[in-house]
C-alpha cells in the first residue's frame, strides 16, 4: 500500500452511540443525515483535492456512516489498522464534540507517534480549550485552510516545527502550546475545489474502498450533492455560528469569498456527468450582486443535464428573478428560512422582510415552475411563545389550503437543536437577545450530548420558553404541521399515519425518560433502546419530504466506474 501522508476521520455525533440509549429527537429531520450526522463536511473532499494535486496522498475514512450501515462494523479496529503520520478530525458543529474527542483518542492509543489535527468551525472557536484534551497536537483555525494544511503536512514530512504556518494552534515537544497567526484568509478561492467530486471518484476506485467515502448512510439510494458558491455571509442570523459576525469575529473574515459563476457550473455539469441526483447549489446566488446570479443562471441554462437543481434564497426574490431560475432551471426546487411567521420575530433573529413578500415569493416561485417550494420554520427564537409557534402552523395551512391545486408548497418546522451555535451573535451575548445559556465549555457540550433525551442536551432556554416549553412544541407543531399536509392532500393518509406514529412514540418516549430522570432511576433506559432507537432512525415525516423524485440510474456512472474496477482488481495476482 502506498504512502498516505493524511487520513481525514469524520466521526459521529456521539461516539458509542450503538450502545447509548439517547432519544436524539427531531435534531436531523430536515437534512439528509441520521442524528448521528454521518454527513461529513464538503470541506474534506476540498482539503484532498488540494493536497492531491500538489502531490500528497489523502484518505477519508467516514466512521460515521461505517458505524450506521453495519452494526458489527469495529470502529477502534478501522483505526488502528489505518497508518499515517497526520490524521485529521473535523469539529465543525459541537454536535460532534462528543465523538471527535473519542476518536481522537483512539487515534493516539493506537498511532502514539502520529500527530493530530482538528479544523472547523467550532474548533475554530475552541482552539484554546481544545488543548485540554491532551490527544490533540494541532488546531487549524479559519474556514479556508487547504494551504495551512499542506504547510503542515511538510513540517511534518521532513520534522521540522510548524512555527510558520498560518492558522494553527500547535503543542510542542515541551507541551507548551503556540497560536500562529490566522493570516491566510483568501478572497480568490479559483485554486480550491476544482474538481473535488472527481478527485472523491478517483480516490474510491484508487482506495477500493466505496464505503468509506459515502456522504451519508443512504447516499447510493438517495446521492444528493451540493456545490458551493462562497466562503462567509452577508446575513447576520443570530443563532448562525456562520453568520456575518461570527465570521469577522473568530474567523477574521470581514467580508465573503465568492467562486466565479464559470467555478459554480462547471461544477454542475460535471457532477451532471457522475450522477443524476439532485444538486443543491449552497447560498443565495445574488449575494455577490445581481450580475453575478444573471451570469450563473445563463451559464446553467446553457448546459444540457437532467439532474433537478435546488436552490436557496436569504431572502424574498422578485418575480422576474423567479422566472429566470425557472428558465435556466427548469423544475427547479427552493428553499427559503424565514424561521416564523411573524415579522417581528424574523426581524429580532436578523430576517427583517414582510410576511406579504415571502407569500408574493412562494407564489412567484410556483408561477416561475419551481416543482417544490420548501419554506422552513423554527422554534427556540427571541419572542417566540408556544402559542405563536402554534400560529406559525396556522399560517403554514392556511397556505397549504391556498396552493393545494398545484401542491408545490413545502412547509417544515424543527426546534433549534441541540445547541446555539457558539460564536453565533446569540451566543456571544445571549441576554441582548433573551437567551440564557447552560452550557459554554466544549466538555460541557460534550457531557450534554450524553443526555438520555434531547430536551436534557440543549444548551439554551429563552425567556420565553424553557426547555420544557421548547420541546413539547416541538412535537406538537409537528403533529399539527403533519395533519394539516393529510388534510389538503400533500401526502397520503399511509405517510401521515406513519409520521404520526413516530412523532406520537417520540413523545411518549421522551415523557417515560424524563419520569426516569425525575426519580433518579435511570435503569429503565435499557429496556427502552429499541423503541428509542427505532424513533432515532425511522425517515417517517420531513426527512422523506424533502427528497425530490431521482431516476433509478442516478449513479450509474459512477456505479459503471466501480463496477469495472473491481473486475480489474479482481484479476490482479
Amino acid at each position: 500500500m502506498p504512502h498516505t501522508d493524511l487520513i481525514l476521520l469524520h466521526a459521529p455525533s456521539v461516539y458509542d452511540f450503538r450502545t447509548k440509549t439517547i432519544l436524539f429527537g427531531p435534531v436531523s429531520d430536515l437534512i439528509p443525515s441520521s442524528p448521528i450526522f454521518e454527513l461529513y463536511p464538503l470541506g474534506f473532499a476540498a482539503l484532498a483535492e488540494y493536497l492531491e494535486g500538489r502531490g500528497h496522498r489523502v484518505r477519508i475514512v467516514n466512521l460515521a456512516v461505517r458505524m450506521l450501515r453495519d452494526p458489527d462494523f469495529d470502529a477502534e479496529r478501522q483505526i488502528a489498522e489505518l497508518e499515517a503520520p497526520l490524521f485529521g478530525i473535523d469539529l465543525h458543529w459541537m454536535l460532534h464534540c462528543h465523538g471527535a474527542i473519542e476518536v481522537a483518542r483512539l487515534v493516539k492509543r493506537h498511532h502514539p507517534q502520529s500527530k493530530l489535527v482538528l479544523g472547523g468551525f467550532s474548533s475554530s472557536y475552541y482552539h484554546r480549550e481544545l488543548f485540554d484534551y491532551p490527544e490533540i497536537d494541532f488546531v487549524l483555525r479559519g474556514d479556508s485552510t487547504e494551504e495551512p494544511l499542506r504547510q503542515l503536512v511538510e513540517c511534518i514530512a521532513q520534522g521540522r516545527e510548524p512555527e510558520a504556518v498560518p492558522n494553527l494552534s500547535w503543542r510542542d515537544a515541551q507541551g507548551q502550546v503556540h497560536h500562529n497567526p490566522l493570516s491566510c484568509v483568501p478572497y480568490e478561492l479559483d485554486d480550491v475545489m476544482v474538481d473535488h467530486y472527481g478527485r472523491t471518484v478517483r480516490s474510491v476506485v484508487r482506495d477500493r474502498d466505496l464505503a468509506n467515502y459515502l456522504p451519508f448512510r443512504d447516499w447510493l439510494r438517495y446521492p444528493i450533492t451540493a456545490v458551493l458558491t462562497s466562503r462567509g455571509c452577508r446575513q447576520n442570523c443570530i443563532f448562525c455560528g456562520g453568520s456575518a459576525q461570527s465570521f469577522r469575529g473568530f474567523l477574521q473574515r470581514e467580508r465573503p469569498a465568492y467562486r466565479t459563476p464559470e467555478a459554480v457550473a462547471r461544477d454542475v455539469k460535471r457532477i451532471s456527468s457522475l450522477t443524476r441526483g439532485p444538486i443543491f447549489i449552497l447560498g443565495d446566488i445574488r449575494q455577490p450582486g445581481e450580475d453575478y446570479a444573471h451570469r450563473l443562471l445563463d451559464l446553467l441554462a446553457a448546459q444540457r443535464r437532467k439532474n433537478r437543481i435546488i436552490m436557496e434564497l436569504f431572502e424574498p426574490a422578485p418575480r422576474d428573478f423567479l422566472k429566470r431560475m425557472g428558465q435556466a432551471c427548469p423544475g427547479f426546487c427552493l428553499e427559503i428560512s424565514p424561521e416564523s411567521h411573524d415579522p417581528q420575530i424574523r426581524k429580532a433573529i436578523g430576517r427583517d422582510y414582510s410576511t406579504e413578500a415571502l407569500e408574493e415569493t412562494i407564489a412567484g416561485a410556483i408561477e416561475a415552475g419551481c416543482e417544490r417550494m420548501d419554506v422552513f420554520f423554527m422554534i427556540g427564537l427571541p419572542q417566540q411563545t408556544p402559542r405563536s409557534v402554534l400560529d406559525t402552523i396556522d399560517f403554514c395551512a392556511d397556505l397549504l389550503k391556498a396552493h393545494r391545486k398545484d401542491g408545490r408548497f413545502s412547509p417544515f418546522i424543527a426546534p433549534l437543536s441541540p445547541f446555539l451555535d457558539p460564536g453565533s451573535p446569540a451566543f456571544e451575548h445571549p441576554e441582548r437577545h433573551g437567551y440564557r445559556l447552560r452550557f459554554r465549555t466544549v466538555e460541557e457540550h460534550r457531557q450534554a450530548l450524553l443526555e438520555p433525551s434531547w430536551k436534557y442536551a440543549l444548551n439554551y432556554e429563552t425567556e420565553w420558553m424553557e426547555r420544557d416549553d421548547i420541546a413539547r412544541t416541538a412535537y406538537d407543531a409537528d403533529l399539527r404541521l403533519n395533519r394539516a399536509k393529510a388534510r389538503y392532500g400533500y401526502i397520503s393518509d399511509r405517510a401521515a399515519r406513519a409520521a404520526e406514529h413516530r412523532l406520537l412514540s417520540a413523545l411518549e418516549i421522551m415523557q417515560y425518560i424524563d419520569q426516569l430522570m425525575a426519580s433518579g432511576d435511570l435503569s429503565g433506559l435499557a429496556q427502552i433502546k429499541e423503541a428509542v432507537d427505532w424513533v432515532n432512525m425511522s425517515t417517517a415525516g420531513g426527512k422523506v419530504e424533502l427528497e425530490l423524485p431521482t431516476s433509478p440510474f442516478t449513479i450509474r456512472a459512477l456505479q459503471t466506474v466501480w463496477a469495472q474496477t473491481l473486475s480489474s482488481l479482481r484479476g490482479r495476482p
